[in-house]
């Protein structure tokens, strides 16, 4: 397959999955439940931290959380006494009741102190994308009361994919005319944005020639980004799409 067949193949197979259709069946559809900015950047940024394992399970338990948070995460999240924090019950797989207290209150003390979640990415939008996670990764985990919950933060400094604060990024920020994406935020451009790779999407990528390294790494992401921008600068990561659909959907 040429490059200019490849762009085309997977610019098709883009915009077949990115459309209304996919949320029906990706986490993404526990933010689309609100409408405030504010609302989807807390319960998005937690149901992404969850989204590992099996899908219908992440679902499961993002409705688990739209039930504790209520008609506001946020509201909840700045508002909720010590009391009830300490009776939290939630578990997915090895994110626990302790760790959720730990990112509700780490949540609560970054819209304080930095301007929210987007504040923290505000201050080094100027980076390349490892500095700004890494960045993010050490303001967010220096709020928590105790240390178990740091695993649960992505930190490419120790050679993470950080798939899902990628995967998180791609619903903040990608412009996406199709509206699966909210493109809320402008601190970083789509063009910027990186692939959240996982077994499915790194899997075809391979397959199709875009990526040879073995590893589901940083060093991965990034040369899946290379071969990405090539194909589309402006909006390189709506292959994400693409990869994940015919790996997940399709056993391409």
């Amino acid at each position: 397959m040429t490059r200019d067949e490849l762009k085309e193949f997977l610019d098709f197979k883009a915009n077949e999955f990115n459309s209304p259709s996919f949320i029906l069946t990706d986490p993404i559809q526990i933010p689309h439940s609100y409408a405030n900015k504010e609302d989807i950047e807390i319960i998005g940024f937690i149901v992404a931290t969850i989204a590992w394992g099996n899908r219908k399970m992440i679902i499961r338990n993002g409705e688990k959380l739209k039930t504790l948070f209520g008609e506001s995460p946020y509201d909840f999240v700045m508002e909720a006494r010590n009391s009830l924090l300490e009776n939290i019950d939630f578990t997915h797989r090895t994110f626990n009741s302790e760790d959720l207290r730990n990112f509700i209150l780490s949540l609560r003390n970054i819209y304080l102190d930095e301007g929210g979640i987007e504040g923290v990415f505000e201050k080094v939008q100027n980076q390349p994308m490892k500095e700004k996670i890494i960045y993010f990764n050490k303001v967010f985990t220096s709020k928590f009361e105790s240390s178990r919950s740091h695993k649960h933060v992505a930190n490419p400094a120790k050679g993470s994919a950080a798939k899902r604060i990628n995967m998180y990024l791609r619903w903040m920020c990608r412009k996406d005319q199709n509206n699966v994406d909210f493109g809320l935020w402008n601190v970083i451009p789509s063009s910027e944005l990186h692939l959240p790779l996982d077994v499915h999407s790194g899997r075809i990528a391979r397959k199709l020639g875009l990526l040879h390294r073995n590893q589901n790494d940083w060093k991965a992401v990034e040369e899946l980004q290379f071969s990405l921008v090539d194909l589309d600068p402006i909006d390189p990561c709506k292959y994400d799409y693409a990869l994940f659909g015919l790996g997940a959907f399709e056993n391409f």
